[in-house]
Formats: C-alpha cells, structure tokens, sequence
C-alpha cells in the first residue's frame, strides 16, 4: 500500500516541521537572510514609533516580511537550479537573476515605504 500523506492535526504538524527545517537551513546557509531578519527586528519597533496608525505601522512591517519571503523563494529558485546541474546554463543563470531580482524590488518597494512612511 502507498505511503498516504498525513490527514488533520498529523498534516499541520508535520508542515510545520518542514518550515522548521526549511527556516534553519535557510538561517545556516543564507547572510542575505540573516541580515534582513536582522533589519526586521531593528525596524519593528520604529515602526511602532514613526507613526500613531497601527495600519501604517503594520504595512512597514509586512513590507520588510515581503522581502524575507522572496528571499526565500529566491533561495528556493536557487536551489532547485542547483539540483539540475552544476553545468553552465542561460536558462539557469536567468532563474537565479530573476530570483535575485524580485529581491531587489522588494527592498526598493519596502524603501519607497518607509521613506513615505518618514515624511508624512
């Protein structure tokens, strides 16, 4: 009989120990990451600071989430890229620019943010 995939609270357990893995292998292996964890944590309170609106505030914060999220998915992009071969390819460098790219715009976008959230 085939292995069956976990049903109910097995399921959300065992999805959260694939996040588990997936966040420390990340924090081992990725400066990049840590680094923009490093800027959340120092950035969380001055959005609490910068502005009255718990709005505002939690739209600065979800913007520097956003940025670890595509981290992430970059890394992701990286590492099925790697999978395939260690072979020079253009495809292969294209997916890891554009990965590297959606980083960059996301940074710029949770910048733009900020600096908004500053002058008004």
């Amino acid at each position: 009989m085939a292995n069956k995939a976990p049903k109910g609270h097995k399921r959300l357990l065992a999805a959260w120990q694939n996040s588990m893995a997936g966040l420390k292998s990340i924090w081992q292996s990725e400066e990049a990451f840590r680094q923009e964890c490093y800027v959340l944590l120092a950035c969380t309170p001055l959005a609490f600071w910068i502005t009255d609106n718990p709005f505002i505030s939690a739209v600065l914060i979800a913007s520097l989430l956003l940025v670890l999220l595509t981290e992430i998915l970059n890394t992701a992009i990286e590492a099925a890229i790697d999978r395939i071969g260690p072979e020079r390819n253009d495809l292969s460098r294209l997916a890891k620019d554009l990965g590297s790219l959606a980083v960059l715009v996301s940074c710029f976008m949770a910048g733009l943010l900020w600096i908004a959230a500053f002058i008004a």
